[in-house]
């Protein structure tokens, strides 16, 4: 077989191997911010802990993907018996990481790519010098179809944009923990429209694609 043959199997493959992941992640339901809840009087504030929260992520290209995280700067859930009645939480853009590539294979350019730290390349992506931030503001919590829904305004680079994805919610002692399935959500809406080929035409196969991948997992205690 001929390398040229050979290499466009392998190419076919990855990117099959991309699709696949991609369908098994549900598109995130977004439209315009909504209202955040409010929580009763008696609802008791349950404070999130940074040290077991984390924010997953996943991009991808024709021919492959990068995976990496995000740390939660601080937060609170108010809680009515085991229900979740509001919430926010911080996410602090300047500790976006990679995860799948080590040092010698151009992980820190990358971090430094996505978080806009690279002369002239700033507002490629996240712009953290100027946006060090995102903020993620509960505005419901409903049961649909068997499965726990969560809705809240997600603000990047200062555009709000509303979603909604499934989560799983567990109590235990004095403890609450929110881990959604992964969902994805279209970065152009937040204005992040580097490499993607639904805004700039002749990108041939260098574009990258506009849905995220994204698994939220926040713990809060008393």
């Amino acid at each position: 077989m001929k390398k040229s043959s050979l290499k466009i199997i392998i190419i076919m493959l990855v990117t099959l191997g991309v699709s696949s992941c991609k369908d098994a992640a549900k598109q995130s339901e977004t439209s315009a911010p909504k209202q955040a809840l409010t929580p009763a009087q008696e609802a008791v504030a349950y404070t999130v802990k940074t040290d077991l929260s984390t924010i997953g992520w996943l991009g991808s290209k024709p021919v492959g993907t990068h995976t990496g995280t995000i740390n939660v700067k601080n937060g609170v859930f108010y809680l009515q018996g085991t229900a979740i009645e509001s919430g926010k939480f911080l996410i602090d853009m300047n500790t976006i990481t990679v995860t799948d590539l080590d040092q010698n294979s151009g992980k820190e350019s990358l971090e430094a790519h996505l978080k806009g730290t690279v002369e002239g390349k700033e507002g490629d992506f996240f712009n953290v010098l100027k946006y060090p931030t995102a903020t993620f503001v509960v505005t419901g919590v409903a049961d649909v179809d068997g499965k726990t829904m969560m809705s809240g305004n997600l603000t990047m680079l200062s555009i709000s944009q509303n979603i909604s994805f499934p989560v799983q919610i567990t109590n235990q002692d004095n403890m609450v923990q929110v881990k959604s399935e992964t969902f994805t959500i279209d970065r152009t809406k937040w204005g992040i429209n580097y490499g993607s080929k639904s805004i700039f035409d002749n990108l041939g196969d260098k574009f990258i694609d506009d849905d995220m991948e994204i698994t939220i997992d926040v713990t809060a205690v008393m």
